[in-house]
């Protein structure tokens, strides 16, 4: 059967998405090629940051760990890439035979910075932190391959995150709310939360250089042969696409997952039913829509 996320034996299964188990599908995600690559990337940052200051980076010091995702939150980067950096260095020391620091003596350390770090930046209560561009690029390639769910998902992520959708919006959005012009494509949301007054509104999406939104759509309207109607539809178990749109919770399981397999913590990811695919969950309509067209115009 089809997998959203392809990796190693068993992959993400395409069950997860229509209620299937999702204990079992982040597992097999953990396993994926290209989780392994982002993995390996965060590996290389940190043997590098040992090879400047001289201290071993194989079996690490869970001190010079510590300090490592403290100089990294002082750089900016954010609490779900300092985790995903931290899992990456405990499944080096797996690989090598070696107890990850996370749980060797003095694994206290480790955890009072990031429980720090997590403080310092943390949302307000009930939001879920939101992909910003670089966590987005990541989930991107670990969609990879021609299946129409992968397609799918593609499509999902990149036109959620350019619009700044929320999933109501996203699934709701239909062919025939589509325009297009030289910059891209205008999507006509004909009725949000935020509109309460029914008058609708229009999300430009541009092109874009490197996450492409427009180019993902367009590969899932050609695979899936969606000429009018909703554009987000349901798959079957048996592989067909349906009239039927998803559902909201639908796009919330497969963001969990997809951020997973790309080695983020899917709890950071709520869906997105009220926030929106960028950073910060509490801006305005005006605010996260130019957030979002800024971001893809420098990708």
């Amino acid at each position: 059967m089809d997998d959203i996320v392809p990796g190693a034996a068993g992959g993400i299964p395409a069950e997860l998405y229509e209620e299937a188990d999702a204990a079992r599908g982040y597992a097999a995600a953990s396993r994926a090629t290209s989780t392994r690559l982002i993995y390996d990337a965060d590996w290389k940052r940190f043997q590098t940051w040992c090879a400047a200051r001289g201290v071993p980076p194989l079996p690490a010091d869970p001190v010079a760990v510590a300090r490592f995702c403290a100089g990294e939150a002082e750089a900016g980067r954010a609490p779900a890439t300092i985790t995903r950096r931290l899992a990456a260095i405990g499944w080096a020391h797996k690989r090598a035979g070696h107890k990850p620091p996370q749980r060797a003596d003095g694994a206290g350390a480790i955890a009072e910075v990031m429980a720090g770090i997590r403080r310092s930046r943390a949302a307000p209560p009930a939001q879920k932190a939101a992909a910003d561009a670089d966590m987005l690029r990541d989930m991107l390639r670990v969609c990879t391959g021609d299946r129409l769910r992968v397609v799918r998902a593609r499509a999902v992520l990149a036109i959620g995150f350019a619009g700044a959708f929320r999933r109501s919006e996203l699934v709701a959005i239909r062919v025939e709310d589509l325009r297009r012009d030289a910059e891209g494509i205008r999507v006509v949301i004909r009725r949000s939360k935020a509109d309460q007054e029914g008058e609708g509104t229009t999300v430009a999406i541009p092109h874009g250089d490197r996450l492409r939104p427009v180019a993902a759509l367009d590969a899932w309207l050609s695979a899936a042969r969606v000429a009018e109607g909703f554009v987000f539809r349901r798959i079957g178990r048996a592989g067909q696409v349906t009239d039927e749109p998803m559902s909201d919770r639908a796009v919330a399981r497969l963001v969990q997952a997809v951020a997973r397999a790309a080695g983020y913590d899917p709890a950071l990811f709520g869906g997105h039913s009220r926030d929106r695919l960028i950073p910060g969950g509490t801006r305005s309509v005006e605010q996260a829509r130019g957030f979002s067209f800024k971001s893809l115009q420098a990708a």
